[in-house]
């Protein structure tokens, strides 16, 4: 028994490294078309996980959904902003996003649609301008496409509303914020008229605590139905204020 629980903890930090390494980033010709023109520089972003990493499913269970979840270790530099790239999508920035100090190091949890087997991938700026990238290549097809998940009653009727639950881990607080919008990525039809739907989705969000930045979003049509943002952050006493606008200018504020 106790050989069998010493050659475990000694295997046990080869498989974490199974487990990071089980669907890296493959070579991609969309990457090689899109990288200078989203991060302004034809020289590929260094991966390195002392700074930044990125998990997502090796085969998404939803295309629609496919949770990406973004972190750094302890002790790694700060990160003021970061594009959110899925390379096989129609418009492949799902969203850039900035973050306040409260933030670091990130542990940022977020939804978005894969529309056919694509690296996912994020690319960071840190404070002194250097950028780094993590990602994951995810089997996944037809999510910017996939049927609204209710009526569109259903969901002209709550848009707007917003969840916000707080917990604690580690000294830090853990916060979920779920906004219920539709988030029409301009590719589904109406399962009644077959017609197609406009794209209409949350273009900015921004989340602050007592006047601070927690972190900004500006998103494309890649960003989920009924978004949810994970984020642990700093402890801090005040409220913290969400304000979001979508593309057809309704606005949407509160303070939980």
């Amino acid at each position: 028994m106790r050989l069998a629980l010493v050659l475990a903890l000694l295997a046990a930090p080869h498989l974490v490294l199974a487990a990071e390494i089980e669907n890296p980033l493959q070579p991609s010709e969309a990457w090689d078309d899109l990288r200078s023109s989203i991060i302004g520089t034809d020289d590929e972003p260094p991966i390195d996980p002392a700074i930044l990493l990125l998990d997502a499913p090796k085969r998404a269970d939803n295309p629609a959904l496919v949770p990406v979840h973004i972190t750094q270790p302890p002790g790694a530099p700060a990160i003021t902003g970061l594009a959110l790239v899925v390379d096989g999508n129609p418009a492949p920035v799902a969203a850039e996003f900035t973050f306040g100090k409260a933030l670091m190091p990130l542990d940022f949890e977020v939804r978005v649609r894969v529309d056919s087997y694509s690296d996912l991938r994020a690319v960071a700026t840190l404070a002194d301008g250097r950028k780094v990238m993590a990602g994951r290549f995810v089997k996944a097809s037809g999510g910017c496409a996939a049927p609204a998940g209710k009526s569109m009653d259903d969901m002209r009727a709550t848009m707007g509303q917003m969840k916000f639950r707080r917990t604690e881990e580690d000294g830090r607080h853990i916060g979920t914020l779920m906004i219920r919008h539709p988030n029409f990525s301009g590719l589904q039809r109406d399962q009644v008229t077959l017609l197609t739907i406009p794209a209409e989705f949350i273009q900015t969000l921004e989340v602050t605590q007592d006047g601070a930045e927690l972190f900004t979003m500006n998103a494309g049509i890649s960003i989920s139905e009924d978004p949810v943002f994970r984020f642990g952050w700093s402890p801090g006493d005040a409220p913290v204020k969400i304000h979001a606008q979508d593309t057809e200018g309704r606005v949407w504020d509160q303070s939980f």
